[in-house]
């Protein structure tokens, strides 16, 4: 069914004008809002209400525009720039080996989370599924790619297991909306990861130290933006994007001629374009901030580049058809279940190493939903912490195609 607006002009515009209206309602301190934002936090809340305008409501769809490909492609890397310009690159390395750790966990959850999950289905309720196990594990196969690496990864999967067209294409319908709510939980428990690290008895002070680091430098060189000040400052940004461009172009077809080989030792996450895109959009946000570059902090260059994260955070949220959910409940509960247990093995891990929600959260969403929503999650909880979330995400693509690997052969098994 066409939505009522198909306009890219008009969605555009009604999806600033539900985050100006979030922004403005979440800023005040009497009434019934503070209560509101206290039960639903404002990046949730943009989440949610362009994916009520998908559905139910079918007055936008992600499906009809284009808005999500230029946030991602156009908006992503320019964010990830100007968030990565301020960035403190000792106070990132000094978050130690519990990010690492929370990050394995969270790839070890998936691995162990497909096999479990379609056991779990397969013996207790079969009629769900329905379809020939054979088809079902292969199927899967390419979301265990998507959960852990990315689109390369998932690709990748299809063509080494021979997924059926309309196979993958439910499977990808899986992988979206149970991604999508799972980012959704996340950015609702950012509001409580305070009591969520009391809980987890963990020590978050490099967290913070990292923040106020970061705030203390912007302090230092706040001023107030003169026009010339914000043409550079959009120069830097989408010159940066024009070069991230410029260089996926160049290396990925060269990537491209080695396929066979890099297919071979698990690496097709570089022949993904959106991989370099990511990597050399980072690498100048990087680069740039040993430099005068990174004096760009004082005339709002974080606050642009968290604009930009919003505009992604509604063009997501508009993608996902909550529709769709009850149309393949049976697939769904595998991918709940399947979500469920790496959620576990999160908080297990987590408990164990005593280590911050932040780490669970970014762990998680560096292989759930990569570049395109990592920096997402990281930056609600502050934008200077964006930066984790995209070198986490980074190591996702790396690892995507081998964990997969894993996690297939591991469905194989239980489906025989």
């Amino acid at each position: 069914m066409t939505p009522y607006f198909t306009n890219d002009a008009v969605v555009l515009g009604i999806l600033l004008s539900i985050l100006a209206f979030v922004f403005y309602t979440s800023g005040k301190k009497e009434g019934l809002w503070p209560k509101f934002y206290m039960l639903f936090p404002p990046v949730m809340v943009c989440y949610f209400l362009p994916a009520l305008l998908n559905w139910p409501f079918n007055i936008i769809s992600g499906k009809e525009s284009e808005l999500y490909f230029i946030a991602s492609r156009y908006l992503l890397p320019a964010s990830l720039i100007l968030l990565c310009l301020s960035i403190d690159f000792k106070g990132v390395l000094n978050l130690g080996r519990k990010a690492l750790i929370m990050f394995f966990a969270a790839t070890f959850g998936i691995i162990l989370g497909g096999p479990i999950a379609l056991l779990i289905i397969s013996n207790f309720a079969p009629e769900l599924i329905g379809a020939n196990p054979s088809e079902i594990w292969r199927g899967f196969s390419t979301v265990a790619g998507s959960w852990i690496g990315g689109g390369a990864n998932q690709t990748a999967m299809k063509e080494i297991y021979e997924v059926d067209e309309n196979l993958f294409g439910t499977m990808i319908i899986v992988d979206v909306l149970i991604g999508n709510i799972w980012l959704g939980v996340l950015l609702y428990g950012v509001t409580f990861s305070n009591k969520i690290d009391k809980w987890l008895q963990a020590d978050n002070s490099s967290i913070e130290e990292l923040k106020n680091r970061v705030a203390d430098y912007k302090s230092k060189v706040d001023r107030i933006p003169k026009t010339t000040d914000l043409m550079i400052l959009m120069a830097v940004a989408f010159g940066g994007v024009a070069l991230s461009h410029w260089g996926k172009d160049v290396i990925t077809p060269i990537m491209k001629t080695y396929s066979e080989s890099l297919t071979k030792v698990g690496l097709n996450s570089l022949m993904s374009s959106f991989f370099w895109l990511v990597v050399i959009a980072t690498s100048i946000g990087v680069g740039l901030s040993f430099t005068k570059a990174r004096k760009l902090e004082g005339v709002g260059a974080s606050n642009w580049g968290s604009i930009f994260i919003y505009v992604l955070v509604a063009t997501i949220g508009m993608k996902m058809n909550l529709k769709e959910v009850v149309e393949n409940l049976g697939l769904f509960a595998v991918g709940i279940i399947w979500m469920l247990v790496h959620v576990v093995i999160l908080l297990v891990v987590a408990k164990l190493i005593k280590a911050p929600f932040f780490f669970v959260a970014v762990g998680s969403q560096a292989n759930v939903g990569g570049a395109a929503s990592a920096p997402v999650v990281a930056s609600a909880f502050s934008p200077s912490l964006a930066p984790v979330g995209v070198l986490m995400a980074v190591l996702g693509y790396a690892m995507g195609t081998y964990g997969a690997l894993i996690c297939a052969e591991m469905m194989r098994f239980v489906s025989n």
